[in-house]
């Protein structure tokens, strides 16, 4: 058994609940923990919200209520609905907050205070230009038509004294760590590392790691330097330590010393965790992550979401589209979006796969087979060679998509299973047949939807699990828990002797409402 550590980036809550881009995220990490899980791995799943800086700041004055109010307000919204997402962090303390003062802030304390003693924090006056939107300074190499990129602002220009960390003089190690081909930093999709790598070659600059109280009230004090707040780098990137309680009575360090670290996060935010966060890690003795696995963004109908276009897609809505079922948007985020690349929502698309793929070749296959079988008067399972075989081909398959973070080609393989399926019923016509050959066909298709269940399982847990009862396999009842694991045994053909009868069709997913 391996250990794995899966992260995302932490939320901020100046809105009061997630985003679509958010819930792309969570749904990529939460695929992939359970993946983790259902292989055998011991697995830690955190998540959590990044509650200080200026956005939060200014967005709390002008609703006229203090900081602490808002996040207090919003945090619990956003937790609400990754549950009902059925996103499987670590309950309770795998959702850390920046401003938990007890389990957060020691770290980060004791982290600005190693960096300090290694001599790679500097104080100096600095004048630049600061966008809100990311919190942080720009370079002239980040600026398009004098405005953010990203949040299409112009940022504004800044002059103040701040506490500096010294990345510039990294950049030789950190090259070597994301080039290194063992015990390295991976980078995942390859085309991102070579994007971090392009910065590296161009210079690496000084990041400022403080702002004066006056700019910036919100946050963490300075350790000896009342007058000054940790900036963002310090605070929020240290959550995937503080939530193991790194440098406290409290650490819990197999999960990173001795596991495999994974963080999910966006493109937009991948340079700071593949350069400034390994290198304050190397500095306060801390070992380097495995693995930064990077998602696009998502667009609507081709366009960037933004309020003024009025294109934004509220995750509520789509929940409640599908009367809050949440494997319809799962599966939608699994299937069309590959890890790395940017992906669209369209109404339009989710629904047309909602009908084609979840309700017609999923659902009603499911249904035809089991209402033939109950039509019979037994139920065996079968052992068939050349069945065998390919089931054992379609798992390394499957397998070797799902550990290479191909999470698209292992959904997809299930689903190409299930299109076989409806082609196979559709020749054979099990219903014209009678018998012992009528029996023996119905059961081999049942035993592929119990393969095509379990290859679902990462993907649409609660569907996975609802297949599986519908079949009436043994082990459907545990398939949601934590320890749930494929095993071997279960990956292959008519393996489960103790499956003597299937249980009551019911519809999968039903049609949409006009």
């Amino acid at each position: 058994m391996s250990r794995q550590y899966v992260t995302t980036a932490i939320d901020y809550p100046n809105a009061p609940k997630p985003h679509m881009g958010q819930i792309l995220e969570k749904v990529l990490a939460d695929v992939v923990a359970r993946w983790f899980r259902l292989r055998g791995d011991e697995v830690r799943f955190q998540i959590g919200s990044d509650e200080h800086g200026v956005k939060i700041q200014r967005t709390a004055e002008k609703e006229g209520i203090s900081p602490k109010e808002m996040v207090d307000r919003n945090v619990p919204n956003f937790a609400d609905l990754y549950r009902r997402v059925n996103i499987s962090y670590d309950e309770p303390d795998g959702f850390i907050r920046t401003t938990d003062q007890k389990r957060h802030w020691p770290t980060v304390i004791e982290l600005w205070k190693k960096l300090a003693q290694a001599g790679t924090l500097e104080k100096r006056t600095y004048t630049g230009l600061y966008c809100q939107g990311c919190e942080r300074f720009l370079t002239k190499r980040d600026i398009v038509d004098g405005k953010c990129p990203i949040h299409n602002s112009v940022p504004e220009k800044i002059s103040e004294e701040n506490w500096f960390f010294l990345l510039g003089k990294e950049s030789k190690w950190l090259k070597e760590l994301l080039t290194k081909k063992k015990n390295g930093y991976r980078i995942v999709p390859d085309s991102r590392a070579n994007e971090t790598l392009s910065l590296i070659e161009q210079g690496l600059e000084d990041v400022s790691f403080s702002r004066p109280k006056t700019s910036l009230g919100w946050g963490i004090p300075v350790p000896d330097d009342p007058d000054q707040v940790m900036y963002v780098w310090c605070d929020a990137l240290t959550n995937y330590i503080s939530g193991l309680g790194f440098f406290t009575a409290n650490e819990r360090r197999e999960f990173w010393d001795e596991a495999e670290v994974t963080h999910v996060i966006g493109k937009d935010i991948a340079r700071f965790h593949a350069l400034i966060w390994p290198a304050m890690l190397k500095h306060a003795g801390v070992r380097t992550p495995d693995r930064l696995l990077i998602h696009g963004f998502l667009t609507s109908d081709g366009q960037k979401m933004s309020k003024t276009i009025g294109n934004v897609v509220d995750p509520e809505e789509v929940l409640k589209r599908f009367t809050g079922n949440p494997d319809p948007l799962r599966f939608y985020l699994s299937h069309e979006i590959p890890v790395g690349n940017d992906g669209d929502f369209s109404w339009k698309r989710i629904e047309e796969l909602y009908d084609s793929k979840l309700r017609n070749q999923l659902g009603n296959l499911l249904n035809r087979v089991l209402v033939l079988l109950k039509k019979e008067s037994a139920f065996n399972v079968p052992d068939t060679q050349p069945d065998s075989e390919r089931a054992s081909e379609g798992w390394k398959k499957y397998s070797e998509s799902m550990d290479s973070f191909e999470l698209h080609l292992g959904i997809s393989q299930a689903m190409e299973l299930v299109e076989t399926l409806n082609q196979g019923i559709d020749h054979i016509k099990p219903w014209t047949l009678k018998g012992v050959e009528k029996l023996e066909v119905l059961c081999r298709f049942a035993e592929s939807l119990r393969h095509v269940a379990l290859k679902m399982l990462p993907f649409v847990p609660s569907t996975a699990q609802d297949i599986s009862r519908q079949l009436g396999v043994p082990y459907a009842e545990k398939m949601l828990d934590r320890d749930f694991v494929i095993t071997p045994e279960l990956r292959e053909w008519g393996s489960q002797k103790a499956w003597k009868a299937v249980g009551e069709p019911k519809i999968l997913f039903p049609p949409l409402e006009k």
